[in-house]
This record gives structure tokens, sequence and C-alpha cells, in this order.
């Protein structure tokens, strides 16, 4: 199916960790009144979505099927979904500005607007430097849980598929077919989990004061402008469209919610455990001294 990861079968020990987590949260999480619609939705870009700030800095390409955003020393750009989902696929394709990006950060993220949000952020680097990625998941406000990969190939060669798989149980961050990031539902120890729809958004901006090796290399802005592409919004996701009826469980039989969905496979908790061990430069798991008694949910992680 359009816009969903690959089937996933079979569950180890530590993804039985995981299940058991999110077994007892299910019963005991808040219910929001929502309406259930769901579809695959990969048309032209300009029907899906709406320019979020700079409109001048912002442009369709390729017959409205990509769009293009831009940033300057005057401004920053961004837009964001028509839609507001709730659990279920969400996925772009990104092509990153080559060259000199140091302080630039893209982003690529989930949002309710009232402190929940999925983020994938491209933190611009110096020539010849690869971009870092970094993942944050916010939930109820709670905040702090940064997670950075060096990618395997040039983000800005060509384009690449940017992915969200949210259901009750997890939440999966996949670049192309590789799962990068998970979170668990650890509602049951006290850790907040996402129950409120969320529209996606994509933004670039000035992030000279902390992206770029914590801020010491700023932007040139002689090689401005910075541009980033998107195209392809596929989205196979729960549709909010008011607070009529429950849209979670309307689709308490969506594909999304199935058993092979609330943990990943052995193949794919192979690639995970490739990244963290290869590509993987921060891991707030592993911040001890940041964390000196590490996250509930940190336990619980593929």
């Amino acid at each position: 199916m359009m816009g969903s990861p690959p089937i996933i079968r079979g569950f180890s020990l530590r993804e039985e960790l995981l299940l058991s987590c999110t077994i007892i949260s299910l019963f005991v999480a808040v219910v929001f009144p929502f309406l259930y619609a769901s579809s695959v939705l990969a048309v032209d870009i300009k029907d899906q979505t709406y320019i979020t700030w700079s409109q001048d800095h912002v442009k369709m390409l390729d017959a409205e099927k990509a769009i293009q955003i831009t940033l300057d020393s005057e401004s920053g750009s961004g837009f964001a979904s028509n839609q507001k989902f709730l659990h279920g696929s969400i996925s772009m394709e990104i092509k990153l500005m080559a060259g000199d990006s140091a302080g630039t950060v893209t982003a690529y993220y989930l949002s309710s607007g009232i402190n929940d949000e999925f983020d994938f952020e491209f933190l611009g680097n110096i020539s010849g430097e690869p971009y870092l990625l970094q993942t944050n998941v916010y939930s109820n406000g709670t905040s702090g849980r940064e997670h950075r990969v060096s990618l395997w190939f040039d983000p800005a060669a060509d384009y690449h598929t940017y992915s969200f798989l949210w259901n009750k149980y997890h939440s999966v961050f996949f670049v192309d077919s590789t799962p990068i990031r998970t979170f668990a539902n650890c509602q049951a120890l006290g850790v907040p989990y996402t129950s409120r729809p969320m529209r996606l958004y994509a933004a670039i901006w000035n992030g000279e004061t902390w992206a770029t090796r914590g801020g010491r290399d700023k932007i040139d802005w002689n090689h401005a402008p910075f541009v980033a592409s998107f195209r392809n919004f596929t989205s196979d996701a729960c549709i909010w469209q008011d607070q009529d009826s429950d849209c979670s469980a309307s689709t308490s039989n969506a594909w999304w919610e199935q058993e092979a969905y609330q943990a990943l496979s052995s193949d794919q908790a192979s690639k995970f455990n490739m990244v963290q061990n290869i590509y993987t430069v921060y891991d707030y798991c592993k911040d001890f001294k940041r964390y000196p008694t590490l996250p509930a949910e940190c336990n619980y992680q593929v």
C-alpha cells in the first residue's frame, strides 16, 4: 500500500518488551474525539499544502508536483499540509542544497501546534562535510529527546524518502526503507505519548546559533540563497476533520494498527541496529551526563 513501510512479521525479545510497555497504555490512553477518514493522497503538492510564511521565498516546480523553499539573509520560508492526521504513514521525498550549508536547518515534521512534534531536522555543514540528521520527539511538552545520525548518502545529490509511521504502539522514523528511530508508547510508565492530530510542516531557517558544531560555524551568506526541494507528499493515514467522533477508535482495523506494524521485523531491527552502531553520533538514551537516570522509555526502544 502506498505510503506504508514494508510488511513486518515476527517479534524479538526486545520487541516483546516494547509491546509490554504499550499494552497497558492502550487501556489508560486519553480519548480524543475525531472523525475518521483514510485515503492515500499523492497528487500535486500544491493541492495538498499551503504556504505558512514568506510566500515570495516559495516556488512550485515540475508542473506543481514539487515545491521549493528558500532561505536568504531576509527570511526563511515554509509550507504545511492542508490536512491533519492521527495515526498512519506520512512520507515525502526531499532534496537538500549542495555545498556550504553551515548554520541552516531544513525541517520536515509533524506538529499538533500544542506541544507535540515528530521532527526530521537536517543540520547543514561546511563544504565537504556531511549533513547531520537530527530527529526529535515532543509529547505533551516533554522534550530533550534528540537523536542524530550521519547519513550514508549525500542528501543533496538526489531525492530520498523520509517517512513517519505512527500508531498506538510506537512511532518509527524511516529514511528510505531503513528505520533510524523508534519511540515506544510508554504511557503505562508515565511517559507522554502523542495522541493529538498533527499537521505536516516543512521549513528552512537560520539556525546558526546552534545547528552546526553547537553554533561555532555561522551561515556564509555569500552562498545564499539556500534551497530545499520537496515532492511526492504521500499520506495513508487517519484524516482528522472535526470533533464529532473518535478517529482512533474508528481506525482500530486500519493497516497501521495491525500486528505486523506494532514492532519492527527482524530485518528492520537489523537495519535499525546498523544505524545505531555505525551512523549514530548522538543518542539522548546514552547521554548519562545529561541524564544520570535515563528517561523511562529508553529501556523500551527497539
